[in-house]
């Protein structure tokens, strides 16, 4: 959606005497919005999945477990 709107403003730019309609201003606030809104929330998802995985493998790290019993509650 990006590319088409940076695309739809060039058209535009160029072939009407270097001036961009006002409906094509808006279709590239709109997609640069849309576009940095997915980016946003992509890049929330991944971080809060590496501070997950990081937690469970200090969870499961069996060098922590103090009593070998701990140990054998892992593997069941």
């Amino acid at each position: 959606m990006l590319a088409s709107g940076i695309v739809l403003a060039f058209l535009s730019f160029f072939l009407n005497d270097y001036d961009i309609a006002n409906g094509v201003l808006v279709y590239i606030a709109q997609a640069l919005v849309y576009s940095g809104s997915i980016f946003g929330v992509a890049l929330y998802i991944k971080s809060k999945l590496v501070e997950f995985r990081s937690e469970m493998r200090q969870m499961m790290d069996p060098k922590d477990l103090k009593d070998p019993k701990d140990l054998k509650d892992l593997t069941t």
